[in-house]
């Protein structure tokens, strides 16, 4: 039977005092109505939180209260830590609780009501390296959906600016820089857009009203009015949007969702255009929209999984019907 989880109001294993658990109510409150975190969301950010306030139960020997938060030094964090590592937890969940953790201690800090930079020190767990792969579909439809989620991970208006960041990218097919280098006369008012790409080439892509709508629903919130030849996407000083800064946030995201390390914005456009072949897209209609200039580079780009190509031979080579 699973521990009851100190976010919710069924008493937890380890006990919490009454002060931290007002400060986690009021976290939970936060998180529903300024953030309007999903369930999902919520029973995620539960069992992470759970974990360490049950760890802390342990560790320290007593109730947990908002002074012994405030007292934790690194050695602390570490342990627990060093602790989901030896329980066989794979590297991603350790990330994503330790994001977790940092979410909660940064809105108690912001509200003055603890700050211990001890958990501003430590470093997330180094993934496995990959090479660049697609992600499956459901997994690009949930870091796309998920950006937009609630994950405190900044104001509103940049959460919704990395919704249509990546919206655009993983329904568009750009290139991050090309995303990226998009001024205001660039928003799209009909179903397609001209992209500048690599080499001066320019090309037209068709617009989802999905894009469309995410890009609108940005430049409502965006509080930087700009003209028609300023960035399209901007950060929080106003000045043209980074690949850095963006790269930064879906790292930010990556854990949280138990996405691979091999989930960087670039991956996104090579989902695109996996998925448009997986679901019988012409390779040279998918090259013309992803701005190649040689069709060998799309094929290598591409990259179907063989079981995939198994059923498409099943099911239409004439030989394999016998």
């Amino acid at each position: 039977m699973a521990r009851p989880s100190a976010i919710t109001d069924s008493e937890p294993d380890s006990p919490v005092a009454s002060d931290l658990q007002g400060a986690v109510s009021a976290w939970r409150a936060w998180l529903e109505s300024e953030r309007r975190a999903s369930p999902h969301t919520l029973a995620a950010y539960a069992r992470d939180l759970d974990g360490f306030l049950g760890f802390l139960g342990g560790h320290l020997g007593g109730a947990v209260s908002l002074a012994a938060l405030s007292g934790l030094g690194a050695a602390d964090f570490r342990a627990w830590l060093a602790r989901r590592a030896m329980a066989g937890l794979q590297a991603s969940s350790i990330a994503r609780a330790l994001s977790v953790v940092r979410g909660f201690f940064r809105f108690l800090e912001h509200r003055d009501i603890l700050h211990n930079p001890a958990i501003h020190s430590l470093r997330t767990p180094k993934l496995p390296h990959h090479l660049p792969k697609a992600l499956e579909p459901q997994e690009a439809m949930a870091l796309v959906a998920a950006t937009g989620d609630a994950y405190g991970l900044g104001p509103p208006w940049v959460e919704k600016r990395d919704l249509a960041l990546f919206t655009l990218i993983y329904g568009c097919g750009l290139r991050i820089g090309e995303a990226l280098g998009l001024d205001r006369h660039h928003m799209p008012h009909s179903d397609q857009m001209t992209i500048d790409g690599k080499g001066g080439k320019q090309r037209v892509v068709p617009v989802l009203g999905v894009v469309k709508k995410a890009l609108e629903d940005y430049l409502v919130t965006c509080p930087f009015a700009h003209g028609p030849d300023d960035p399209l996407f901007v950060g929080v000083r106003g000045k043209r949007l980074r690949a850095a800064v963006a790269q930064k946030r879906l790292r930010e995201l990556r854990p949280l969702l138990g996405l691979p390390e091999t989930a960087p914005p670039h991956a996104l456009r090579h989902s695109f255009a996996t998925h448009l072949l997986a679901g019988g897209g012409d390779l040279r209609a998918i090259q013309e929209l992803l701005g190649h200039a040689s069709l060998s580079t799309t094929q290598r780009y591409t990259d179907v999984d063989s079981e995939h190509l198994r059923g498409v031979y099943r099911a239409t080579h004439p030989r394999a019907k016998g």
